[in-house]
């Protein structure tokens, strides 16, 4: 069978980009479109860089090539990226500090400050340098996870001005506001108070040199992450779930606030917690309490990268309570989960750097009494 090139173009006329109005044809996306016999191959330009946005665009031409002319057609898909490689970036980065990584949950009580604390001694013990912004301002977690809940940063002169000098543990550099604030003391401040308190945090310290800074976010998709996200260009998220079907909900609008076209954070993927229990007695049983891989499912769904899972084991708790996170471990199962999530983590943090620009700083303003978020 001869594949029509106007037919194939006409079937082109169906796709929309996401984030245009327009089809991919009238809007000037696809520039040429060559046929011979069965095989087909689509020239197509995008504006954005965006993995999430080409794999789409890929996988819906060939969907609709195969419907509307033949599914024995033979598609190939040239993607080229009309975007600046270097393009200015508008927000305040922090030198020094390499990749700044959101760690995220739509959802509270899935493990994300777990994940988080884990996942930065395991980068540490493989050598790099790492810092982490506790960012969950009404519930700081970090100086309990770290042992660190009785020290105070400390004021040091770094090119004379005065900084703050974060809380080193298990080589892991830390600031939160639980530092400044007693145990039993409730945090109680308005969004802008608790903004500015995240932005001293990030421009008033001496982070020093640091290939990642993991940043604690709060549950949900509310002001403290417009605020990071308008502070500093990250770097890219991930995101926490347990496969329970509520919290994958939740991580499903986490995945889509990054995701979306005003903030345009690239997700680096996503964790699953809790994933299954494994009892002593029974080390060859695995019970999935919550149901089974649900994030993981998720992932495939949403065309972003799987990170690893986590089963339920009474350690990982403990040693939280503990202030000595599990993958301190040496030798131990938890030890090799967590090299796995963190090795992945790292390729996949590579992958975005060689492959999309740098991520910009968002710009927030306030019309009409609600918050709007552009570029």
């Amino acid at each position: 069978m001869k594949i029509d090139r106007k037919e194939v173009l006409k079937a082109l006329e169906t796709i929309t980009i996401a984030g245009e109005g327009k089809n991919m044809v009238e809007s000037g996306a696809v520039q040429n479109v060559l046929t011979f016999g069965e095989e087909v191959v689509v020239e197509l330009t995008l504006s954005t860089p965006a993995l999430h946005i080409k794999k789409r665009a890929e996988a819906d031409i060939i969907k609709t090539i195969q419907e509307k002319i033949s599914a024995e057609a033979k598609i190939k898909v040239n993607i080229k990226v009309e975007a600046p490689e270097k393009p200015e970036i508008k927000g305040k980065s922090i030198p020094g500090i390499k990749n700044i990584i959101a760690v995220a949950s739509g959802k509270g009580g899935v493990g994300k400050s777990t994940v988080t604390a884990n996942l930065a001694v395991t980068l540490a013990k493989m050598g790099f340098s790492v810092g982490i912004l506790d960012a969950d301002i009404y519930g700081p977690s970090m100086p309990i996870m770290f042992d660190v809940e009785s020290e105070k940063p400390i004021s040091v002169t770094v090119d004379g001005k005065s900084k703050m000098k974060p809380i080193e543990s298990y080589e892991v550099k830390i600031l939160s506001i639980g530092f400044f604030t007693a145990p039993s003391q409730a945090v109680i401040w308005r969004g802008p108070m608790a903004s500015k308190a995240l932005n001293q945090m990030i421009f008033d310290a001496d982070w020093g040199e640091l290939d990642f800074m993991l940043i604690d976010l709060p549950p949900g998709t509310g002001d403290i992450h417009l605020s990071i996200v308008q502070s500093l260009p990250i770097t890219g998220a991930v995101v926490v779930s347990t496969p329970q079907a509520v919290a994958l909900a939740d991580a499903k609008k986490g995945v889509a606030m990054f995701q979306s076209d005003s903030i345009n954070v690239p997700v680096l993927g996503i964790i699953e917690n809790m994933a299954y229990f494994t009892p002593e007695e029974l080390p060859e049983n695995k019970y999935y309490i919550f149901g089974k891989e649900g994030a993981k499912n998720l992932s495939e769904d949403l065309e972003v990268p799987f990170l690893g899972e986590i089963p339920i084991v009474q350690s990982i708790r403990e040693a939280g309570d503990y202030g000595r996170p599990a993958a301190l471990q040496t030798a131990s199962p938890l030890e090799k989960v967590f090299e796995e999530i963190a090795r992945n983590v790292v390729q996949e943090t590579v992958s975005r750097n060689e492959n999309l620009p740098p991520s910009e700083a968002v710009k927030i303003t306030t019309m009409a009494g609600c918050s709007a978020v552009k570029k």
